[in-house]
């Protein structure tokens, strides 16, 4: 199937109004977009690659499987008119943009998982990586958004653990996506929860990105700094964007990072 959006932008090194650095294939999109940032790449300025041999998750040791010609690989320089305590609130944001750039360009209704994973009937579909780094000199910082999203990577190459964990668009709906409609989707998305993170909109976003939260309300795991597991009830995440979890005992866990899974898990 022939994608235009996606072959112009290879062709033009530009799509719509990002300049565009592209890759066949690349270590990890984020790595180069902060390195591009640390050099006065401007705003908008996008790296996309078909493929990635070393894609990061957020949490150390992690790795995102990347296949060529299937999925969507990208990282979006952004230099918002934000305090730096407010950057953490991008990862929510973004996962908001993500779903809603789906639900307008497929018939795909997924749901969030805190703080960065995107889900599809229960399977992991799609995640965000954000991280920042400060120009050289003065400037306004630089913050990088990295995604990476299961579009058309076949149910089968899901292998071992993988297989009950992780999906696609199309091991989930059996359609075919073009690329290039859904990143312009996405980015649009994107752009607009920005604005609205700098309006001071928070509240709002928060709002919608509860509404597609998977573990509303059930039992979830949590391993602390300690290394022990934290059972409770997940109370969502608060205007901060960090995560609280009941235990039984009924104290309230504030949970600033880490990797939350339902109990049954």
């Amino acid at each position: 199937m022939s994608d235009n959006l996606w072959q112009n932008m290879i062709l033009t090194g530009e799509f719509g109004r990002h300049p565009v650095h592209f890759f066949s294939n690349t270590g990890s999109t984020n790595d180069l977009a902060l390195a591009l940032s640390n050099t006065g790449a401007t705003d908008s300025t996008l790296v996309v690659a078909d493929s990635q041999s070393a894609g990061r998750g957020r949490l150390e040791g992690r790795t995102w499987l990347s296949p060529p010609g299937t999925g969507l690989y990208f990282s979006l320089i952004l230099r918002p008119h934000l305090e730096p305590a407010d950057f953490p609130k991008l990862t929510l944001a973004a996962g908001l943009a993500l779903c809603k750039g789906l639900e307008s360009h497929t018939s795909c209704r997924p749901g969030l998982k805190w703080p960065n994973d995107l889900f599809l009937h229960g399977k992991k579909c799609g995640g965000i990586l954000t991280e920042t780094q400060a120009m050289t000199g003065t400037g306004q910082p630089a913050v990088v958004i990295g995604i990476g999203l299961n579009v058309n990577t076949p149910a089968d190459a899901f292998a071992g653990d993988l297989r009950d964990k992780a999906t696609s668009l199309l091991a989930e709906s059996t359609i075919h996506h073009d690329r290039g409609p859904l990143l312009a989707g996405i980015l649009a998305e994107l752009h607009l929860v920005v604005a609205r993170l700098e309006q001071g909109d928070f509240s709002g976003i928060l709002s919608e990105w509860r509404k597609r939260n998977i573990h509303a309300g059930r039992q979830v795991s949590w391993v602390n700094t300690q290394g022990r597991i934290i059972t409770g009830i997940s109370l969502g995440p608060d205007e901060e964007g960090l995560l609280h979890i009941r235990d039984g005992r009924d104290q309230i866990h504030t949970i600033i990072s880490g990797d939350i899974s339902l109990a049954q898990e």
